[in-house]
């Protein structure tokens, strides 16, 4: 069974560096340490596990930063080596989970016919949320990739955990399993970019509706991680917000806000045409390109500039990009006592954070998900990303589809996704999954574009 397997190899790193850095992201895969080979499929760590074939498995901006070499060295001691990449995955479910009442467990009724909820009984504040079961063999699961202390076997729950934060999980280097973030940077739990396919937790598991497509279901992850920024933004009626970037994870953050928060005005900067027009249609207010968003957010918030920095400002500023320029941008639009919200994963960044001292800006950091407020009731991030999804038609954002066996070509693709029309590149198992042989796929030997109806 093929897959592609992320090794722990300093000359190859730093070949992947620099390739990258002078063909563009996603380059160095030809030179770097992942390669396509026989993966083993891994084994259940313990009970609750169960395997997940993937049908699509994205590429994420995170996994190119780290096949490129510019990751930051922070996580070095929160992956385990050697890995399968791949942590926005929709797949199916290989052995069924019993007493859950679907085909292939003999047990009449479904009990979860909606979706979306987890099973496992991940608790938020003491109080069991789900617990519901996902279903039997073949069902369509998504898969909500942190391995907090629930997957690790840890008790107690680190508080994070307990609050249903599983984000902010404290034992991501502990427990009964390798470290590792998520599933895709653990070498113990295999990754969406495998016909080997990958193990996952009860807790991490949520049904697919069946009226949802594969591709919509393969964005739920993304949409979780927007959904997150969005309510943490602290947006209030009338605010008046920008947003840093429209691949993914901006396009994402657009659809998460006009659905959950009240802007006034929903400002994007986008470099691209097919950015700027996807952002209108999912909300967005005023679409420029990033250059000219500054002057957009003076316009609306009627600001002088002094010094390159606007005197007032944007209420809200998310930056989906996570680059010294984003940043240092954001911190020139923000008005003073405003708020930055990092979603875009940064590294080592230089900024001048004067403006910051002196306008007296917060900035946050946005990641992951887990349980969120919204007009005062817990919701589990991915139940309301489902919502998003369904609602935005999210599935639109997936512009091209690879087998494992083109992942160069992919993985070129992805880092040039902008440039080339496209804004999710994803790889595709569904040929061999569905079958029920656990062989490469065996689609098209380039990408396929448009929505696979």
């Amino acid at each position: 069974m093929k897959g592609l397997l992320f090794e722990r190899n300093l000359p190859r790193f730093a070949a992947s560096r620099l390739a990258s850095a002078i063909g563009g992201s996603g380059r160095g895969a030809a030179v770097g340490p992942l390669r396509l080979t026989d993966v083993t499929p891994p084994d259940l760590p313990g009970p609750g596990w169960h395997r997940v074939q993937p049908l699509l498995a994205g590429i994420c901006g995170s996994d190119l930063s780290t096949i490129d070499g510019r990751s930051s060295r922070y996580f070095e001691d929160v992956v385990s080596f050697p890995f399968v990449p791949g942590h926005e995955v929709v797949g199916i479910l290989e052995d069924g989970i019993p007493g859950t009442g679907v085909p292939g467990t003999g047990v009449p009724g479904d009990a979860n016919p909606v979706g979306g909820t987890p099973v496992g009984g991940t608790p938020v504040g003491g109080t069991a949320v789900g617990g519901t079961p996902v279903g039997g063999v073949g069902t369509r699961v998504v898969i909500e990739p942190v391995l907090g202390c629930v997957a690790r076997g840890i008790q107690p729950l680190c508080a994070a955990c307990a609050a249903g934060r599983t984000g902010g999980c404290e034992r991501v280097a502990f427990g009964h399993l390798s470290p590792g973030l998520q599933i895709g940077f653990c070498s113990d739990t295999g990754g969406g970019w495998s016909a080997g396919g990958l193990v996952a937790h009860e807790a991490q598991l949520h049904r697919v509706p069946d009226a949802m497509s594969d591709e919509d279901a393969v964005m739920v992850e993304p949409t979780a991680c927007a959904v997150h920024a969005a309510v943490d933004a602290e947006v209030e009626a009338g605010d008046t917000v920008a947003v840093l970037g429209a691949g993914t994870l901006g396009l994402c953050t657009v659809a998460a806000l006009r659905r959950l928060a009240a802007p006034d005005t929903l400002l994007v900067g986008a470099r691209y045409a097919h950015q700027r027009r996807l952002a209108e249609e999912l909300g967005a207010d005023v679409v420029v390109e990033p250059g000219q968003l500054a002057r957009a957010v003076r316009r609306r918030s009627r600001s002088l500039s002094v010094s390159g920095t606007l005197t007032g400002g944007a209420d809200v500023v998310v930056d989906c990009v996570g680059s010294d320029e984003s940043l240092a941008q954001a911190l020139t639009m923000v008005r003073p006592r405003g708020r930055v919200v990092l979603v875009g994963m940064p590294g080592r960044v230089s900024v001048d954070l004067a403006s910051l001292w002196h306008r007296e800006v917060a900035v946050t950091g946005a990641y992951a998900y887990g349980v969120e407020d919204v007009g005062g009731t817990l919701r589990r991030t991915f139940d309301i990303a489902m919502d998003v999804v369904a609602a935005a038609g999210l599935g639109r954002l997936v512009s091209a589809h690879y087998p494992l066996e083109h992942f160069e070509e992919a993985l070129a693709h992805a880092g040039a996704a902008g440039r080339r029309g496209a804004v999710k590149v994803v790889f595709d198992l569904r040929a061999g999954a569905r079958h029920g042989a656990r062989g490469p796929a065996t689609t098209g030997p380039t990408a396929t574009k448009g929505r696979v109806p």
